[in-house]
């Protein structure tokens, strides 16, 4: 690989350590991900949700008409969290996650809507339990297309510091 190439990896994607993540620390991802109907039923179905309100159209059209669902297939919260999670690791891929806490949703997701979420250090403290390990509380957002917020929640992490590994 050519020392640019490497130059601009490094750039895009910066290695954070504990030592890094100091709260008020803030991302917010520029991508975004647009769900589809087939993201929603695919993930609904393979995670055993019998809840209709996710898959099945017609029951949905029938119980759900009025507003803010206007007949249409609600994206499961799952999987609106799980994007949320996934847009904002670029913070903490080094670390481990050990919980999500304080989940709120705030307003429905649907098929056609795209996700964006930014992620902010809370908290930092060592481990006291792993030695070259901190524990990083990280609280994220999620915004629609038209920047509402649909969903918040706390995630705490566990990630080594420098030069430290697993053992």
């Amino acid at each position: 690989m050519s020392e640019d190439k490497k130059l601009d990896t490094e750039i895009m994607f910066p290695e954070f350590y504990f030592e890094d993540l100091k709260p008020g620390l803030r991302y917010r991802n520029p991508i975004g991900r647009t769900v589809t109907d087939v993201d929603n039923i695919w993930f609904t179905l393979l995670t055993n949700n019998m809840n209709p309100i996710h898959f099945d159209k017609e029951y949905v059209e029938k119980n759900y008409s009025g507003e803010p669902f206007r007949g249409r297939l609600v994206v499961n919260g799952i999987l609106t969290l799980a994007i949320a999670i996934g847009l904002t690791t670029y913070i903490s891929s080094k670390g481990v996650m050990l919980g999500i806490e304080n989940v709120r949703f705030h307003k429905p997701v649907f098929a056609g809507d795209t996700i964006y979420a930014e992620a902010e250090v809370v908290e930092a403290r060592e481990s006291r339990d792993r030695p070259g390990f901190g524990i990083v509380k990280i609280k994220t957002r999620a915004y629609n297309q038209n920047n509402e917020l649909i969903l918040e929640c706390e995630r705490v992490i566990m990630v080594p510091k420098r030069g430290y590994v697993w053992r």
